[in-house]
């Protein structure tokens, strides 16, 4: 439970006409008395404003308490300063439009389990290097294992398809206890085939996890809020990728000491099962409970398929293999590729919060196109780097890649009916898979052929490039529409 916030601001007895009007900028007030007001509409699960007149002076009362769970404390000071200006346009930091106290709880509960799915989907990749030196394997070898890790993608393409029959809530529920089981196993892997195989299982519930965040989150928030909350729900998962970064240090303390970091996640299963108890199902799921399954359009299909792959292919190996080139390449050791990462990834929330904002006012595609290419470009070039320009372009492309997260991240939720929004994501999602298998191996094996990583990157980058090509001339702009009208086969909701 959190703590009650208090705000006291004191006025000219002048403005009290101006003050006794309802509020309705980062809260929509109703009038109790001429002078007591709560929240009618807003992000509160208790909210109320009192006036007190006192000779020339109005004292003026606000108690709030946020419905944002976990997360609340971190922005009750931006809402106090957001009450205190009494501004109409939404803060920076605040969705452009407002929510009501059920899509900030359960938007918040999400931003919890992204944490969680953030971690498990970077686990492997940070410590696969530590774990290749101690089984004595190939840069090949890490390839293979690494393409080999997503074929668990047809295991969570069933679970997110199960998840339009039966429910988004039981089925994430699920997928984040297993995910979280099945990850620590990894701990006991006595060589990298096991590792592989532990982890295949594990990346497909943490894939699946991924995938039913983004449907439900969709399927809750306003309108013209969609990209802004793909963007908080990615730096919650870059929190959660941050994590696994800030335990790497620990495999300097000997060989096997990278299997602590596979330990961690036994954390994740109280806290999902906490989450659990509080996390309703989706209203438009309810809604199309009893509908019969509908065919999505084939074409929207084809065109994020498509995409995906080519993003894949270049995604997947630049992450997967950067710890890899600033160890063998550039003599890095674990603390070193540590403080890197935080320090050149961190930036990219920046990215990632402009470009949903930006996403949601001024449209997908614009935003989108520009992060794709310029992104890319900026990540093989820290490939191609030594000294302060490889941090400077590694800054550079996770701030401006970061961008097309929420901008495209919101298309695959959006673009597909309620009844089969799950089955379609996890297709596409497969495809995808297929794309990073590609990248995976193609870069793995002309790293080893060339002997450097730089080259083969550039290479792949030909994919981000097409698709940043795709998003100007075939992309639909869905800013400012209801699922409902993108999707006309659905039910209104109600």
């Amino acid at each position: 439970m959190q703590p009650v916030a208090r705000l006291v601001l004191h006025h000219d007895v002048e403005r009290l006409a101006e003050l006794a009007v309802p509020r309705d900028d980062i809260v929509g007030e109703r009038a109790v008395t001429d002078r007591a007001f709560e929240a009618e509409h807003g992000p509160f699960r208790r909210y109320r404003r009192v006036l007190t007149a006192d000779g020339p002076q109005v004292t003026e009362e606000i108690e709030f308490e946020l419905a944002i769970p976990v997360w609340g404390r971190l922005f009750a000071p931006l809402v106090k300063r957001a009450l205190r200006e009494r501004r109409t346009d939404p803060p920076w930091w605040s969705p452009p439009e407002r929510w009501d106290a059920h899509t900030a709880e359960v938007v918040g509960l999400l931003a919890v389990v992204t944490v969680i799915a953030g971690y498990l989907g970077t686990l492997i990749t940070q410590t696969i290097t530590f774990a290749a030196d101690e089984f004595g394997s190939s840069d090949r070898d890490q390839g293979i294992t690494l393409a080999a890790v997503r074929v668990g993608v047809l295991l969570a393409l069933v679970v997110v398809a199960a998840a339009d029959r039966r429910g988004r809530r039981g089925m994430l529920v699920g997928s984040s206890v297993a995910a979280c089981l099945l990850a620590a196993t990894g701990a006991a892997a006595p060589d990298l085939a096991w590792l592989g195989g532990s982890q295949t299982l594990a990346r497909a519930m943490s894939t699946a996890m991924a995938i039913l965040i983004g449907v439900i989150a969709a399927e809750v928030v306003p309108r013209n809020s969609r990209a802004y909350t793909a963007s908080i729900l990615a730096m919650t998962a870059a929190l959660g990728s941050g994590m696994a970064v800030w335990a790497l240090p620990l495999a300097d303390l000997g060989e096997p000491a990278w299997r602590l970091l596979y330990v961690i996640p036994l954390v994740g299963v109280p806290i999902t099962l906490a989450v659990a108890r509080r996390l309703p199902e989706s209203r438009r799921f309810e809604a199309s409970r009893e509908r019969p399954p509908v065919r999505p359009n084939p074409r929207r299909v084809w065109l994020l398929a498509a995409s995906g792959f080519l993003v894949a292919l270049f995604v997947a190996p630049a992450s997967q293999f950067q710890n890899e080139f600033l160890r063998d390449e550039r003599g890095f050791s674990a603390a070193r590729i540590s403080l890197f990462t935080l320090s050149t990834n961190t930036p990219g929330g920046i990215g990632v919060l402009l470009g949903g904002r930006f996403a949601d006012t001024h449209g997908r595609r614009r935003i989108g196109a520009i992060a794709m290419a310029g992104g890319a470009a900026a990540t093989v070039a820290m490939y191609l780097a030594t000294g302060w320009p490889l941090w400077g372009f590694s800054v550079l492309g996770a701030v401006v890649g970061a961008a097309a997260i929420p901008a495209l991240g919101v298309y695959g939720p959006e673009l597909f009916p309620t009844a089969s929004r799950g089955r379609t994501n996890g297709l596409i999602s497969l495809v995808g898979v297929v794309g990073s298998s590609a990248g995976l191996l193609a870069v793995g094996i002309l790293a080893d052929e060339l002997g450097r990583f730089g080259p083969a990157m550039a290479l792949m980058a030909a994919g981000p490039a097409l698709v940043a090509l795709l998003i100007l001339v075939a992309y639909p702009e869905t800013a400012h529409k209801e699922l409902e009208e993108l999707n006309p086969e659905d039910a209104p909701l109600r």
